[in-house]
């Protein structure tokens, strides 16, 4: 189950919506072994893409070791899709390289007639993925 402020949900949709019609990533760090996503980090998307999200190398590399400087992990990883559901596809899949993250998706369009996003989490481990429940709260 994934654990998450209301105000962390906020930011990730909101860069969300301001990437659209591009998909938006980016990484919650928290503190090493908590599971506690605490710390916002909008990356940019490097492919550009309305279909396809992609960190840049240089960018991603300089945050793991900042990361590692703080005593931080990626608690969360997530993206947005433009135009489908939220939910893995199969390069989402492949691309999955952090077992003990969350994975969420959030889709900024309305693909089930509940509204104009979707907001879901995901465990993607060795190629299977399993979604999870998600638990907003005002705070830890």
């Amino acid at each position: 189950m994934l654990t998450i402020t209301q105000a962390l949900v906020d930011q990730i949709v909101a860069h969300a919506r301001q990437d659209h019609p591009d998909e938006a990533c980016g990484v919650i760090a928290g503190p090493e072994g908590t599971g506690r996503p605490e710390r916002f980090i909008p990356m940019l998307n490097a492919a550009m893409s309305p279909t396809f999200y992609e960190f840049d190398s240089g960018d991603l590399l300089k945050l793991y070791r900042e990361m590692d400087d703080r005593d931080e992990e990626p608690v969360v990883v997530y993206h947005s899709h433009t135009s489908t559901e939220a939910h893995p596809s199969r390069t989402d899949i492949s691309l999955a390289s952090e077992p003990n993250a969350h994975y969420v998706l959030v889709s900024t369009a309305d693909t089930d007639g509940l509204g104009e996003f979707q907001f879901r989490s995901f465990r993607i481990v060795d190629g299977e993925v399993t979604e999870e429940e998600v638990t907003v709260v005002e705070a830890y």
